[in-house]
């Protein structure tokens, strides 16, 4: 397999210093080896849009700030430590199970919107996506944490996306359980911490939210819910569902990674195993275990 690093650090600093007016077709061509990512939609999609979804600097706005940004980036080596962490990731889960598939991988790391208070302060600098195999798309606001995250980040993704690969799990839009996309933040959040300790937890995620058992029992109460629509508040929590439109449930930010990561590690204790090795198993099965030793019910799971 090969991982091609897309060459966003040129790409960002030819739209940087364009005319306004040709930075969105600059846009369009630096996400433009992603476009695969949206094979299943007739003709496509506008990738300039995407950048805008992935909470993507804008265009038009704080230019100076995303230019500083990007200095930051490189003098982080940011790319480079991302290929290498996903080296060490592939290596790591070829090992713990030899009949994984690991797709090539086309990997797109930019900086996102400074003027979003959602994506600066809500989820603290950090949107990542690569639940589509053979594409991982990272969008960051390089903090000092975020910088000290990079490998994490990117092994976090890494997981994804062997989870959702050939012969792996099939993430059906209309049918996909609430339970399978907590799980998968458990498993790659854990997956990460695993190869980079501490830092391998998702650092939106207050600590507190991770110990609270009324935020565990809240979402194993919505472990059944089906159809990705309604999935925001409770994997992200209720400031991200009202972002995307969708109904807040009473959840804190990252509740669903907290409660994640805390069924996956019931999971493991029990088996013996690591999330490298459960890229593959399905939710149902970890829920299953888990739900009974943390004094849960597993009638949400199913």
């Amino acid at each position: 397999m090969t991982i091609s690093m897309i060459d966003s650090a040129s790409g960002m600093s030819r739209v940087l210093t364009a005319d306004t007016k040709a930075r969105d077709d600059l846009i369009r061509e630096m996400w433009a080896p992603m476009a695969g990512m949206y094979h299943f939609i007739p003709g496509g999609v506008d990738m300039a849009t995407v950048h805008q979804q992935n909470f993507g600097f804008r265009p038009d706005s704080a230019i100076e700030q995303v230019r500083e940004g990007l200095e930051f980036l490189v003098a982080a080596d940011a790319w480079t430590r991302v290929e290498k962490a996903l080296e060490n990731g592939i290596a790591t889960l070829a090992s713990a199970d030899p009949g994984v598939t690991i797709p090539d991988l086309n990997v797109l790391l930019v900086l996102g919107d400074p003027t979003s208070q959602h994506f600066v302060g809500e989820v603290q600098g950090l949107s990542g996506f690569g639940g589509i195999s053979g594409y991982i798309a990272i969008t960051v606001w390089p903090t000092s944490r975020v910088l000290d995250r990079l490998e994490a980040i990117a092994v976090h993704e890494l997981h994804h996306n062997v989870r959702y690969s050939p012969g792996g799990i099939v993430w059906d839009p209309q049918t996909v359980m609430v339970g399978e996309h907590v799980v998968s933040e458990g498993l790659a959040d854990i997956f990460a911490s695993e190869l980079y300790g501490d830092a391998g937890y998702t650092h939106f995620v207050r600590d507190e939210t991770r110990s609270d058992d009324q935020v565990l029992a809240k979402v194993a109460s919505g472990l059944g819910v089906t159809g990705m629509a309604d999935f925001a508040a409770w994997v992200l929590g209720d400031s991200s569902a009202q972002l995307f439109g969708a109904e807040p449930v009473g959840l804190p930010t990252g509740a669903g990674y907290a409660a994640g990561a805390r069924f996956v590690r019931a999971y493991l204790d029990v088996t013996g195993t690591t999330a490298a090795q459960n890229a593959s198993t399905p939710a149902s099965e970890i829920l299953r275990i888990a739900l009974p030793r943390l004094g849960l019910t597993t009638d949400a799971a199913h």
